[in-house]
């Protein structure tokens, strides 16, 4: 892959972890060095590069070919995860319209009595339980169950789900690298993707793409920033995106003068000001990983060059993302916080289903009365900078920046870092990871590196190069 190579000017734009002026605040080290393998021109001591603009998934604009529907009456899908947020979430989908959707294949990790209660209610062909030895305790629980599903256990059983030769759809709502084999199967098997599997992008960006190219799949993005810029694409000619705004709630400290975030306790990341959420993802959204990770997504989504892709505080959170044409007019997607939309909407593409009132409010912008946006602040949320230096890094590092940053998130939920302390843990992650960085891995080797990013972040709570920070 030919790389370009990063003017001082851009260096200098990439790394400025001094920019933390407070004394009461983490002194970073200089920032982590985008070196590669196959890249040997240096600015000063260091090799930086920044990778080509990626081939996006969707070719910048949705034009749906002729001839794709393949099936009969409801649309066959499968679930990866279905026991899981985006899995419920996503069978209720089903339940509701019944004529629309239908469930071929299910598979999840260890919650066997919903799994149970799933595979009665919508009756799947084939069934996977990742936890191998929770097999008999399914079987026990399906006893008085007439038609029974074929149930293939472990990792092998979730490949099997993905590529069911039934299903044209598989959404894919399993969490973290677990999900990258079950959806190259998919691929591999011809089946578009639901995705809401974010490290099937963020890790597996240079790995998937090609191969989903390949195979003439299509990858639907189904968190709702992801979702937005897909639905305001579309129509859009070849060339005609110039700008991605990716809308951020600003999580739990937003309003919180940035002196104070030295203080701040588990207690106060899971304070959400608009919504209850999973801890992982709530601290994510406090410290603004999550829309760093969302970058990384929308460069190998839509194709667009990091330059082009911003960030905005949006504290209502209901334009879910916007996109700038060439001409400088703005699209934006707006609707109330709800995953089941952007759910619904990679399951029907490129139709779009009636919803009642009832279930799904429709959104009153005089109700709501403003919407307002405001700068992020790099001093306050330095998960930026880290996010976009991994970005222009590529290959195997934006993998490893995600699974660091979820290893601190796990440590600092069980407190034993400081909150300050995450964006310490991922930065030194990545830096230690700088000289062994591919280009253009394997599916292997992207694993191989999300396992050693979690061990070394973990390692580095107890490690002399790491000290926390001071209150």
């Amino acid at each position: 892959m030919a790389l370009n190579l990063l003017s001082p000017a851009e260096v200098n734009s990439l790394f400025f972890f001094d920019s933390f002026k407070s004394n009461n605040l983490a002194k970073f080290p200089e920032g982590f060095a985008l070196k590669r393998k196959d890249c040997r021109a240096t600015v000063g001591r260091r090799i930086y590069c920044s990778v080509q603009t990626p081939p996006p998934a969707w070719p910048g604009r949705a034009v749906p070919e002729t001839g794709r529907k393949t099936w009969v009456g409801p649309k066959p899908i499968s679930i990866v995860g279905s026991t899981g947020s985006i899995g419920t979430q996503t069978l209720d989908i089903v339940a509701e319209n019944p004529d629309k959707f239908k469930v071929v294949a299910l598979a999840a990790g260890s919650n066997i009595t919903l799994l149970a209660d799933q595979i009665k209610t919508f009756k799947p062909q084939l069934v996977a339980v990742r936890n191998e030895s929770l097999l008999d305790e399914l079987k026990d629980a399906l006893a008085d169950v007439d038609q029974k599903p074929e149930i293939i256990p472990g990792e092998q059983g979730v490949i099997e789900v993905a590529r069911h030769p039934d299903a044209v759809t598989v959404v894919t709502g399993i969490v973290g690298c677990a999900g990258l084999k079950p959806t190259v199967a998919a691929i591999e098997a011809g089946k578009d993707i639901a995705l809401a599997n974010k490290e099937t992008l963020i890790a597996g960006g240079p790995f998937v793409l090609p191969l989903a190219h390949k195979h003439n799949i299509k990858i639907l993005p189904a968190d709702s920033e992801h979702s937005a810029i897909f639905q305001c694409i579309q129509g859009l000619s070849e060339g005609a995106l110039r700008r991605i705004i990716l809308t951020a709630s600003g999580g739990a400290f937003r309003d919180l003068p940035v002196d104070k975030l030295k203080d701040v306790k588990v207690a106060d990341a899971l304070k959400h000001p608009n919504w209850t959420m999973g801890k992982k993802i709530t601290v994510d959204s406090a410290t603004l990983f999550n829309k760093g990770l969302e970058v990384i997504e929308a460069h190998y989504l839509f194709g667009a060059e990091y330059d082009d892709i911003e960030i905005v505080i949006h504290p209502q959170s209901i334009i879910h993302s916007m996109v700038e044409t060439q001409d400088s007019s703005v699209l934006a997607q707006l609707g109330w916080p709800d995953m089941r939309l952007p759910i619904l909407f990679t399951m029907s593409w490129p139709d779009r289903i009636y919803c009642s009132e009832v279930t799904w409010p429709r959104l009153d912008l005089c109700k709501l009365g403003s919407l307002t946006f405001k700068v992020p602040d790099n001093v306050k949320y330095p998960s930026m900078n880290l996010a976009y230096a991994a970005g222009r890094a590529g290959g195997t590092m934006t993998g490893v920046l995600s699974a660091a940053n979820e290893k601190a998130v796990e440590l600092f939920i069980d407190e034993k870092i400081g909150y300050l302390d995450i964006f310490k843990v991922v930065e030194l992650t990545c830096e230690k990871h700088r000289d062994e960085l591919v280009a253009s891995p394997s599916l292997e080797e992207i694993i191989h590196y999300d396992l050693w990013a979690r061990k070394y972040a973990d390692s580095l709570q107890s490690s002399s190069s790491f000290t926390s920070i001071p209150a």
